[in-house]
């Protein structure tokens, strides 16, 4: 049936088409409802109603409400067995997988509007902007989850991109925050317009912009052969490794992180804080669905495919990893730290997906289970890595508003003067580091049991493994140097006074966040057990097969 007699269907109110539509509408509600948001925003602003009601209460009712939506919808698909449901004639994809990280990212939305009303980033002047863009990138994020179509897959990006570049030089009148966006606006057009071309190749060879059909027109191009003495195939390795760019400057992957520490530095440190964690998730949501499509059903050459991609994906995880730790020790100001520490901590999760590539090549017994495993610790350790991340980039802003500074020479002896916030930057950074009983040394050891997994595979997978193990301890010097300066130097005679106790909204919050921190390494089995959920829907149905 082609698009005209579907149109003239839908429009005479035909059955099959308007069910379809009400039911992806109706699956689609958390995006809707945050759109609401936004327009109920823009409409308070064109009515002056923000001079009178805080904007950031309604940014919260519709985070809040979508949220509960998307926790409904889990229940619903745990009660329904978690088949995969497509969207929009096939543009999207709603399983457990995608729901886990729509709601994550709402989650996360609520805990970055707390933080920016905190701080009071934005002002009450510029918050109906600033809040529109933050949830404008978040709806983007969320589509980049569900994606299954490669128009999709650019509209998602594009969506979570452009608010971001807004966000970054948000500070007007300072020249390192637009140098900073202008930079990111440039090589993130470079990285569009790369990306958008090897997705033109990619339609144009396979002849299809489905996720459910790229596996089988693959295999029938790979049929000849797989190596570069082949023309298509050649054009077709081309076309994933300008998608395979574009995706590694999402993910701040070396060698496309020049980006990252400059936006950092230049955005506030609650922007930061945003853009390190919420467009990694949606990254590697997409990321993970884009590479188990182009490597289908794994029949002939799709399975050396996938070892190619694996393995060329663990090579940068560990050059990502490594040089991010090592580029993290000359660093003085805190949120370039943080930049690199980000830098690295996207390695580690990228050794997840190249795990998963790499299992899925071989024919054993237990490919699929010990596949599911490596997804699971991907969606354990990125919650985790959500709170301990934004736990260091909140305390940065916080203690921005006390001491004017960034500085980490001016974090001096603080636990003298305010003991809270040293304390919950420890318990942040020793979770970044990897050490129990803390959440990030559960995330760390799911995802190297996967890597390990995967050497049985191919001996490769045993560097990736040590490269990993390795940077974990190179990694534990400059955090630790941090804390050394706010415990153990002297606090100057001239330094500016720090009040940030617990009984303060701002120490509450520290302490909500380093708390989750610490119970997500106590209690593991709620988090894992919702994290196997959602990997497990990868595998439970074929995309071809969507209802």
């Amino acid at each position: 049936m082609d698009f005209q007699s579907l149109f003239e269907q839908f429009l005479n109110g035909g059955g099959a088409t308007q069910a379809s539509m009400y039911r992806s509408l109706a699956l689609f509600l958390p995006e809707i409802i945050l759109s609401g948001a936004i327009v109920l925003t823009l409409l308070a602003r064109l009515t002056s109603l923000d001079k009178v009601l805080p904007i950031h209460w309604i940014t919260l009712f519709g985070g809040m409400t979508a949220f509960l939506n998307v926790l409904f919808q889990f229940w619903e698909l745990s009660m329904d067995g978690g088949h995969a449901t497509s969207l929009f004639t096939g543009l999207a994809v709603h399983d457990s997988f995608s729901v886990f990280f729509r709601g994550l990212l709402l989650f996360f939305l609520l805990f970055v509007v707390a933080l920016a009303v905190l701080t009071g980033i934005p002002d009450r002047e510029d918050s109906p902007d600033f809040y529109v863009m933050l949830s404008g990138a978040v709806i983007g994020m969320m589509l980049m989850s569900s994606a299954s179509h490669l128009l999709m897959l650019f509209v998602g990006l594009e969506m979570a991109s452009v608010p971001s570049y807004a966000l970054t030089g948000f500070l007007k009148g300072r020249r390192q925050s637009s140098e900073a966006a202008l930079k990111f606006v440039v090589y993130g057009a470079g990285a569009a317009g790369v990306l958008l071309y090897g997705i033109s190749l990619i339609a144009g060879l396979t002849g299809t912009a489905e996720f459910s059909e790229l596996g089988d027109r693959l295999h029938g191009l790979f049929l000849n052969g797989f190596g570069t003495r082949y023309l298509e195939a050649r054009i077709m390795l081309l076309a994933l490794l300008m998608i395979v760019v574009g995706f590694a400057f999402k993910l701040s992957v070396v060698p496309f992180h020049f980006w990252c520490p400059d936006a950092f530095q230049g955005a506030s440190a609650e922007v930061a804080g945003f853009l390190s964690i919420g467009s990694k998730a949606a990254a590697f949501a997409l990321l993970v669905r884009f590479s188990m499509a182009v490597t289908g059903g794994l029949s002939g050459p799709l399975t050396e495919l996938s070892l190619v991609l694996g393995l060329g994906l663990g090579f940068l995880a560990v050059l990502t990893a490594t040089f991010g730790n090592l580029a993290a020790y000359s660093q003085v100001n805190a949120k370039r730290l943080l930049a690199y520490s980000t830098i690295a901590h996207a390695g580690y999760m990228l050794m997840a997906v190249s795990a998963l590539l790499v299992l899925r090549s071989s024919a054993g017994a237990h490919v699929s289970e010990q596949s599911s495993r490596a997804i699971e610790g991907l969606l354990y350790y990125l919650p985790v890595y959500l709170f301990m991340n934004l736990g260091a980039f909140a305390i940065v802003a916080m203690l921005r508003n006390q001491l004017f500074s960034e500085e980490i020479e001016d974090y001096k002896g603080l636990i003298y003067q305010s003991p809270l916030p040293v304390v919950c930057m420890a318990v942040c950074m020793f979770s970044l580091v990897g050490l129990p009983p803390l959440g990030g040394f559960y995330g760390k050891f799911f995802i190297f049991a996967a890597v390990y997994d995967a050497a049985q595979v191919h001996w490769f997978m045993w560097i990736v493994l040590a490269a990993g193990g390795l940077n974990t301890v190179l990694s534990l010097f400059y955090y630790a140097n941090v804390l050394k300066v706010m415990a153990m130097n002297p606090r100057p005679t001239d330094a500016r006074p720090v009040l940030l106790n617990a009984s303060s909204s701002s120490g509450l919050y520290l302490i909500v966040v380093s708390s989750m921190v610490l119970l997500l390494g106590i209690v593991v089995e709620p988090l894992s057990r919702v994290a196997k959920r959602a990997a497990d829907s990868l595998f439970w149905s074929d995309l071809s097969a969507l209802r």
